[in-house]
């Protein structure tokens, strides 16, 4: 299930504590910062919480009833599907944590884009 491999709940927490987005929103999981940086220097859990804030992929968990229905807006169809990999503003949306983990409720129009491997992708 792709809510589980993303978030990796424990198994004494179910994932069906997730909230289900209500009509234009996505619920996006955000990925969690590195604990030590490439040089190998451990990061405090303050700036850890920063980068996590201010990422820019996340992984699209669901998507509301009423996300990309209005054609006038989306001609084209919509932006993302469930299990797709997004770019958005940093500190887009709202945050919730549960069980220690960050997700997001987003517009459905907050996509800037779709990417195959968020990997690599960060903040100029």
């Amino acid at each position: 299930m792709v809510k589980e491999s993303v978030v990796e709940l424990d198994k004494h927490r179910k994932p069906a504590q997730l909230p289900e987005p209500a009509g234009y929103q996505l619920l996006i999981a955000l990925p969690e910062s590195k604990e030590q940086t490439d040089g190998g220097v451990f990061m405090p859990d303050a700036t850890r919480e920063r980068e996590e804030a201010a990422s820019i992929t996340a992984m699209v968990l669901a998507v509301g009833p009423d996300a990309y229905a209005d054609k006038s807006r989306f001609p084209s169809g919509a932006y993302c599907k469930e299990g797709d990999w997004i770019i958005i503003q940093p500190y887009t949306g709202t945050r919730l944590v549960i069980h220690k983990k960050e997700f997001r409720l987003i517009n459905d129009d907050s996509v800037r884009a779709v990417v195959d491997d968020p990997r690599g992708v960060s903040r100029a």
